[in-house]
């Protein structure tokens, strides 16, 4: 984890006791709530619906969430995330768009490269964390996260309106599509038995349009939330059930909720937007440029079979190895301040 240069550094922490998950977002009445193709799949797979984001996602299944959390590390899970908001930006100026409202240099992508990108408001702050795919078909595919979906598409669709107020060439689509993550050491094993493409040749932050399992039209990424080897596949929504069950048919894989999704990605040392980061905290604070009093997303980690948790503190305390006091629900804790990730990440790049 790169040291922040500022007053306040970002690190993570092993203590005594921490909250197991955060609670707010977990709040909708159940009959508000918006569906994923795989809405009557979870219920039929015993999946225990919970609101996130406006969502009702599964945030475990039959088996605890620490089981699961693990069978990911050792084997692979099956996650679904098509809650998150997919859009395609077109045009010429498409790439123009993109970087006067995110940093990075999107224009320096190769085809079918993506990047781990952050929009920001006028004072660095970040509006929300987005995956930005420059694809061969000639459009920008880009993920962003559930929460901030409103934010995130009148922020796209207002900077559309003033560019081609200005006579530039751009335009900007919603993808109606599923999104399945598949994630784990035997992930790509897994995947292979269904598709044509060699996936030795996708690494990292790379994606590629293939049948994948009989559905055609879906789009594999090579990137992930849990510090594992894995894909996300942008599967069209008629198709999601049916891939699903064929992944599903293979011994290595089981299904995933947002517990085990929550718990692997903090491990791995990634930012919760709207806990770790928001728009008060600039991409050098939440060391993502590439502080504590405050704990932002703690756990008790299955891998490690300690408590961990980020947060942020005075540069000055900010050394691996520093001993603080933190308060847990009221009480003091010691924390250690530690490296992350927590646990090593284990993504696939080409040798």
């Amino acid at each position: 984890m790169q040291r922040a240069m500022g007053m306040m550094a970002p690190l993570g922490f092993r203590l005594q006791a921490v909250p197991s998950a955060p609670r707010r977002t977990l709040s909708c009445a159940q009959d508000v709530l918006r569906r994923t193709p795989l809405y009557d799949f979870h219920l039929a797979h015993g999946g225990k619906m919970v609101a996130f984001a406006g969502w009702s996602l599964p945030v475990q299944y039959q088996e605890s969430h620490v089981d699961s959390h693990l069978h990911t590390r050792r084997h692979c899970s099956l996650f679904d995330v098509s809650h998150m908001l997919q859009t395609k930006i077109l045009g010429c100026d498409r790439v123009k768009l993109m970087e006067s409202l995110v940093v990075g240099d999107i224009a320096e992508l190769r085809p079918n490269q993506g990047t781990l990108s952050l929009f920001t408001n006028e004072a660095g702050g970040i509006l929300d964390d987005l995956i930005v795919t420059n694809t061969s078909e000639g459009h920008l595919y880009v993920v962003s996260n559930a929460g901030c979906w409103d934010k995130d598409l009148a922020l796209m669709q207002d900077k559309v309106r003033e560019l081609k107020n200005r006579g530039s060439d751009v335009g900007l689509e919603i993808v109606d599509n599923a999104l399945l993550a598949l994630q784990g050491p035997t992930a790509a094993q897994v995947l292979q038995a269904g598709v044509a493409d060699d996936l030795r040749k996708l690494p990292f932050m790379t994606s590629a349009v293939m049948e994948v399992f009989g559905v055609s039209g879906c789009r594999v990424t090579r990137c992930g939330y849990t510090g594992e080897d894995g894909v996300e596949i942008s599967v069209p929504a008629t198709g999601a059930v049916h891939l699903a069950m064929a992944l599903l048919k293979n011994p290595e894989v089981k299904l995933a909720g947002l517990a085990a999704r929550d718990s692997l990605r903090l491990e791995a040392g990634l930012c919760l937007y709207g806990s770790d980061i928001d728009e008060h905290t600039t991409p050098v604070e939440g060391s993502l440029g590439w502080t504590l009093g405050i704990v932002t997303s703690g756990c008790p980690s299955p891998c490690l079979k300690k408590n961990v948790a980020m947060g942020y503190v005075p540069f000055k305390y900010s050394q691996p190895g520093t001993q603080l006091l933190v308060e847990v629900r009221r009480k003091q804790q010691m924390a250690v301040v530690s490296k992350m990730p927590f646990v090593p990440t284990n993504y696939y790049t080409l040798k």
